[in-house]
């Protein structure tokens, strides 16, 4: 059996239970259940990334992209096309987040680009809100500071009054990423105390089109960034407890990023073993999932690292990242 097949085959089994979270309260016509359904097979490929690799999965969804946009071409009415358009997007984003997780950020960066215009054509202000902060968010990650923090103003503009809290509290974490990478320390602290505030009233169950839930230990995983980002060991050591349970989760590669921005506390704080420890599990999984995000982000936990005669712990992680081909 084609991988493609399997995987397309897996989506709709891991689609199953997510219906009842997905679907909009629009009317049972036959073109809203086939954008329904889209969206189903797009958030069972989003729930797969965490535990397959994303060069196993753009392919698929690539191809789910390109359905999307066949049938869309071939719908006449406008209140058809705006649905799909609104799949279409989920699609989009979702293969921009691929490519990022892959290392190829000129892809992403397109990808994150089609899903905002898409969102748009939809008529969804929502959806074009959650795709400006995801783009938002690739920015901040990425170093670019100025345009992140542009990207998250543009998108608190858009959903207006009717701006879920779930929405408004990881818009404040966004933007908080955006602050440390320009390494505004204050500024970081006031976006992460509104993220933190604005968590309180997220419903356990978020809206389409959040997949996953955004909580306060999401919240205590950006503040662990953050600090990992501007050399604040006290931000780290302090948000460890309530991001446990992203630690705990099943989503490998957030946890290996999560390990990382620990590692750097711990190399921060003189820990040289305990920080190289978890670069090197870290690194690991990176390898495994083929992952260049987290390759990349090992990387440079070991630049920030340059003694004369680095010990035995350094040594080994360099044998390992050594001749990697990603």
């Amino acid at each position: 059996m084609e991988r493609r097949n399997f995987l397309a085959g897996a989506a709709a089994v891991a689609a199953a239970p997510a219906l009842p979270a997905l679907m909009t309260p629009i009317s049972a016509t036959a073109d809203s259940e086939q954008a329904a359904t889209l969206r189903l097979a797009t958030a069972a490929f989003r729930r797969m990334d965490g535990s397959t690799s994303s060069r196993q999965l753009v392919e698929p969804v690539l191809a789910h992209l390109r359905l999307i946009q066949k049938i869309a071409q071939e719908t006449g009415r406008q209140e058809s096309r705006a649905r799909l358009a609104s799949a279409g997007s989920e699609a989009a984003g979702l293969a921009a987040w691929l490519f990022w997780d892959m290392g190829d950020h000129g892809s992403a960066r397109t990808w994150y680009g089609a899903a905002v215009k898409a969102a748009r054509r939809a008529f969804h202000p929502l959806l074009a809100a959650y795709q400006l902060g995801s783009l938002a968010q690739f920015e901040a990650y990425t170093g670019n500071a100025a345009q992140g923090l542009a990207l998250v103003r543009q998108a608190r503009r858009l959903p207006g009054e009717e701006c879920p809290a779930v929405a408004d509290a990881w818009l404040s974490s966004v933007e908080a990423l955006a602050h440390a990478a320009a390494g505004d320390t204050d500024a970081v602290g006031n976006a992460l105390g509104d993220a933190v505030s604005k968590a309180r009233s997220v419903a356990a169950e978020a809206p389409w089109p959040w997949v996953f839930s955004f909580n306060g230990a999401k919240v205590a995983a950006v503040r662990v960034a953050c600090g990992a980002r501007l050399g604040r060991v006290d931000w780290i050591s302090a948000a460890l407890d309530d991001a446990g349970a992203v630690l705990a989760s099943g989503h490998e590669k957030q946890r290996a990023l999560l390990m990382l921005d620990i590692a750097s506390g711990h190399l921060a704080s003189g820990r040289i073993d305990g920080a190289f420890d978890l670069a090197v599990r870290a690194l690991e999984v990176g390898l495994r999932f083929k992952s260049g995000r987290i390759v990349e982000r090992a990387r440079s936990v070991r630049h920030a690292y340059t003694p004369a005669i680095p010990p035995k712990v350094v040594r080994d992680f360099d044998d390992r990242v050594r001749d990697v081909c990603m």
